[in-house]
């Protein structure tokens, strides 16, 4: 199975706020241009990693992972119940940062240099793995 990335602009996110609908149809439409597999099995359960690269006034990084996963429902996966694992960063963009092992979407949101969440989706390891 491959991965799902995507990187999301927050400029729309600030606007999360006061459009929580918005929000996640902008996450949705992102998502869409780069995703082009169809649905993965709700069979399948899901590891969805997260890195928010800030500027100034960074939000609560657990207050945009749930958001995230409803905009993915119908997109991505069938439920997002189907996300058994979550990893959530953020991180300054003026940060530094072994940009080698970073994948090209994620360089490109931090050569931007605006404020961004990058997005991944894998099928999840066993729970030993992660401990």
């Amino acid at each position: 199975m491959g991965n799902a990335h995507l990187t999301l602009d927050t400029l729309s996110l600030q606007a999360k706020r006061s459009s929580l609908q918005a929000w996640k149809a902008f996450v949705k439409a992102e998502a869409s241009k780069t995703w082009t597999r169809t649905l993965l099995s709700e069979d399948l359960d899901l590891h969805l990693t997260l890195v928010y690269l800030y500027d100034r006034d960074p939000l609560d990084v657990d207050n945009i992972i749930k958001p995230i996963q409803d905009a993915l429902v119908g997109l991505i996966y069938e439920d997002d119940q189907q996300i058994t694992d979550v990893q959530a960063h953020r991180r300054h963009l003026r940060g530094t940062f072994d940009i080698l092992k970073f994948p090209d979407l994620l360089l490109q949101g931090l050569y931007t240099g605006s404020e961004c969440v990058y997005v991944r989706i894998c099928q999840s390891k066993t729970l030993e793995s992660y401990l």
